[in-house]
């Protein structure tokens, strides 16, 4: 059966430094994430605001957080990031956070050597580098452990056609090709890290491969999203000079499983904070629009839905803020399925509430509407998620086999 979540206790400082980073993100996101501040990001070439980037990494050192103190980032735990991410999720603030300081800097904190994470980690911290994590096709939830065992499924190519290949053709270096399709970030990042097999059948495996922006043979494409607010590329990689992250033996899968987890929590987080801004502007706009004579909010209907939605809401974020604090991959992945629903289910409720408007491009209700449909094609569905969730925890029978239940 499933252990118990075992939940860390909170002390004082750590929740005065939560509150802290709660209070400065909301008030600079406030004054320069608007509405029109969004919608005037995603139309950039970046996808983003660069100067709002340069103040989020370089005034509040966002992208180090979680990054050891050692290499310029401030030794945060996972709760810290779930606070930021719940704040940009709230406005649907563009930014590289996601990519560069959720997925790539923990895979280059694991696996890279001490040169690399010399090199890297400082850059990252500072935002002067930003970096993309590149998967073949739509492999990123069974990649990072959230809908799969990302050991029993061949997502990176399986030693045949497709996926991404690595081989050594002067036994030296390495070289890759291949596509890689939805990944976030990937037209601006400055590397590239791009998983891709190779071995054949002998030495099957999954490696992880360092790539620069402005490689010969690489080519990046900013593809139409559902989501505009979170950029994806496709990228191909054509006989691609490629630098490996760490050194062989590499235990990848184990790396990509341990960020799926800290993965689940951020995104957690942020889809509750979308959920709430969602709510949020629902109240507001129940407050002031009028029917027969009275604010549409007075009617009491309408006050159980909201009433309903904001205990479905609560709910993931509590779950969210008790995943924080357990080492365990279940607890996290039921976290991330709950705060899909209850995202889901604001963003219906924001489009249905506001009536005609709320269907309309220039209203902020179809930015909700459609990040939480992207989240789910993106990171889930819900459904698989606490499928994996119930394998991890032995729900059927015991521990997946090669996992630690």
């Amino acid at each position: 059966m499933p252990s118990p979540m075992r939940t860390a206790a909170v002390t004082e400082e750590q929740q005065e430094i939560r509150r802290e980073i709660r209070r400065t993100l909301r008030e600079l996101l406030a004054k320069r994430a608007g509405p029109a501040d969004v919608r005037a990001a995603v139309d950039t070439p970046e996808g983003y605001d660069t100067g709002l980037w340069a103040a989020l990494a370089g005034t509040l050192g966002l992208p180090g957080l979680a990054l050891p103190e050692a290499y310029g980032g401030a030794g945060c735990g996972p709760a810290e990031l779930a606070v930021v991410c719940e704040e940009t999720g709230r406005v649907l603030v563009p930014s590289p956070l996601l990519a560069t300081g959720v997925l790539a800097a923990p895979l280059i904190t694991a696996l890279g050597t001490e040169r690399q994470r010399a090199e890297l980690l400082p850059r990252i911290a500072d935002g002067t580098l930003t970096c993309a994590l590149a998967l073949p096709g739509g492999s990123l939830p069974p990649a990072l452990g959230l809908t799969a065992d990302n050991a029993a499924e061949p997502w990176s190519g399986g030693g045949r056609s497709g996926g991404i290949q690595a081989t050594r053709p002067d036994g030296e270096h390495w070289s890759l090709y291949g596509e890689a399709g939805h990944v976030l970030d990937g037209h601006s990042a400055g590397l590239l890290l791009v998983a891709a097999h190779t071995g054949g059948f002998p030495r099957s495996r999954t490696l992880l491969f360092l790539v620069r922006a402005g490689a010969r043979g690489l080519a990046r494409r900013r593809e139409p999203t559902l989501d505009l607010t979170r950029s994806q590329a496709t990228v191909r990689l054509r006989d691609v000079e490629a630098e490996l992250l760490g050194e062989e033996p590499a235990d990848t899968l184990g790396a990509l499983a341990a960020t799926g987890r800290t993965a689940a929590l951020a995104l957690a987080a942020e889809a509750v904070g979308a959920a709430r801004g969602a709510l949020d502007r629902t109240v507001e706009h129940a407050a002031t629009r009028e029917q027969f004579g009275r604010p549409i909010g007075s009617f009491q209907a309408l006050r159980h839905r909201l009433a309903d939605l904001l205990v479905q809401i609560e709910a993931a974020r509590s779950l969210t803020v008790c995943a924080a604090g357990d080492p365990d991959g279940e607890p996290a992945l039921l976290a991330l399925a709950q705060a899909l629903d209850a995202q889901r289910a604001a963003a219906a409720e924001t489009v249905q509430l506001h009536g005609g408007i709320g269907i309309t491009w220039e209203h902020d209700a179809q930015l909700y509407f459609k990040r939480a449909a992207a989240d789910e094609l993106l990171f889930g569905p819900a459904v698989r998620l606490r499928a994996r969730a119930a394998e991890l925890g032995g729900l059927f029978g015991g521990p997946v086999s090669g996992e630690v239940a």
